[in-house]
């Protein structure tokens, strides 16, 4: 997919929008796995998320460049 023409305000809130989810991602990995019902499915979610509002931005998508990994690669 091609990075869309954004607007700077539209490519700003995109970036605020992957910012926070970001940060919701940090803090579900703060929680103990046993402690958050469907954790795969809301990870697996916010991944998809992040990865559609990157490509939107016209980032390189590479699993080191968030930091995260992705929920089927934890053992």
């Amino acid at each position: 997919m091609k990075p869309t023409k954004l607007s700077n305000v539209d490519r700003e809130r995109v970036t605020d929008s992957v910012l926070k989810i970001q940060s919701v991602r940090a803090s579900l990995n703060e929680v103990e796995e046993g402690k958050i019902p469907k954790r795969d499915e809301m990870e697996n979610c916010l991944e998809g998320v992040d990865h559609g509002l990157r490509e939107i931005l016209g980032y390189p998508q590479r699993r080191d460049q968030t930091g995260f990994d992705s929920p089927k690669s934890r053992g």
